[in-house]
């Protein structure tokens, strides 16, 4: 096998603006792909120099359930700061609480989409 990293993550949207606002204005990520092509519009954004980037992935866009993603995990150098700006921005945010591997917290996107944020002990990449 010589897989390298995943390209993109789908997240399930009812609309693509909203989604794109919460994504951009709330959790600071870049659009890397905002373009118009049947059967809908391909939209993706990522944090800054990701790997990895997240399609918003709008009605009639493969048929998916808007809100359907879970266990998407984020990685922070600050939970708590990054829950504070969640919090201020109207974002119920559950935690964040100690975990054996850091201090983590849940939230969901306008969706319901679950994400979470995580802030890693040292010595805990990839656990």
């Amino acid at each position: 096998m010589t897989i390298t990293h995943a390209s993109f993550v789908t997240l399930p949207v009812s609309d693509q603006d909203r989604a794109l606002a919460f994504y951009t204005d709330v959790l600071g990520f870049e659009v890397t792909a905002d373009r118009r092509m049947p059967p809908g519009r391909w939209l993706q954004v990522a944090p800054e120099g990701a790997q990895t980037v997240f399609t918003l992935s709008g009605p009639g866009m493969g048929g998916f359930e808007p809100g359907s993603a879970r266990g998407i995990m984020l990685v922070t150098t600050d939970v708590d700061a990054d829950c504070a700006k969640l919090a201020a921005a109207g974002v119920t945010v559950d935690g964040p609480n100690d975990v054996p591997w850091g201090r983590m917290a849940g939230f969901t996107d306008p969706d319901g989409n679950g994400l979470m944020l995580l802030t890693e002990n040292d010595g805990a990449e990839g656990a």
